[in-house]
């Protein structure tokens, strides 16, 4: 087995046995590791390889917003749907202006919501709050809409 073909099926493999906020990080982890492709390639004049980098953390991002469940919590769900769509438009206004620095401005506010998301992740294991994976891996569809429901992690209290 190839090591692409092996990183690919441990890849499937946590996705197909993550709970949803496990999902929902690596989202967040895959969106920084394109738009740092995506700065890349713009620093590099690689435009195939800035081009889909933007591709890849936009869709990542267009995820992230699709899967907000406002009822859990909605002024929360709004202001973190606000967020992300910043995050998408300047992704966009990068793509178009071909503005490294731009991106880098992204890929901070990226970081920090993984960082956000790390110390949530460790406050619901540590109260035992954590959905648990499913017994039997779901079929999911491209971009993880399938079964992921982050708005159970939108409810909790700090």
């Amino acid at each position: 087995m190839s090591e692409n073909n092996t990183a690919n099926a441990y890849l499937t493999t946590q996705v197909m046995t993550a709970s949803p906020e496990q999902l929902r990080m690596l989202l967040l982890e895959g969106s920084v590791r394109f738009a740092r492709q995506a700065k890349d390639g713009l620093e590099r004049a690689d435009h195939e390889i800035a081009h889909s980098g933007f591709t890849q953390c936009r869709n990542i991002i267009l995820e992230l917003i699709n899967t907000i469940r406002p009822e859990a919590n909605p002024e929360l769900g709004e202001r973190v749907q606000s967020l992300y769509t910043f995050f998408y438009q300047e992704l966009v206004e990068a793509s178009f202006q071909k503005d490294p620095a731009r991106v880098g401005k992204i890929i901070e506010l990226l970081e920090y919501e993984v960082e956000t998301w790390k110390l949530l992740l460790e406050e619901l294991t540590n109260k035992g709050e954590t959905t648990p994976p499913q017994a039997q891996p779901q079929q999911v569809a491209p971009g993880f809409d399938s079964g992921f429901d982050s708005g159970s992690s939108l409810s909790v209290q700090a």
